[in-house]
């Protein structure tokens, strides 16, 4: 079931079971890949941002050679997936307070 990915596929993977609220089975199912890899890219993503993503064995370019602009992407992508997570935090907050003021 497992097979190889990109970088890209990898991102969207972990945005798939993050922002869509997917769970690792139905993440693994969907791209085709092992729940285990699923899980273990979530993870990563969590710890070490989508820098971590970066399959590094073999030949790749040195540090120096990813362009500041790919860096700045990398972020941009984490800082607009943490404002969709306090998006959905405030909405969740708004529901919930709005709910106590009813019952």
């Amino acid at each position: 079931m497992s097979r190889k990915t990109t970088f890209e596929e990898r991102i969207s993977i972990v945005e798939y079971a993050t922002k869509d609220k997917h769970s690792y089975t139905e993440t693994a199912e969907h791209f085709g890949v092992s729940y285990q890899q699923a899980r273990s890219w979530v993870l990563k993503a969590q710890h070490g941002g989508y820098e971590a993503l970066v399959d590094n064995r073999g030949h790749h370019k040195i540090q120096s050679e990813l362009a500041d602009l790919d860096k700045a992407n990398l972020r941009i992508r984490e800082l607009e997936s943490q404002i969709e997570d306090q998006k959905l935090y405030v909405a969740f907050i708004k529901k919930y307070q709005e709910l106590q003021r009813k019952g």
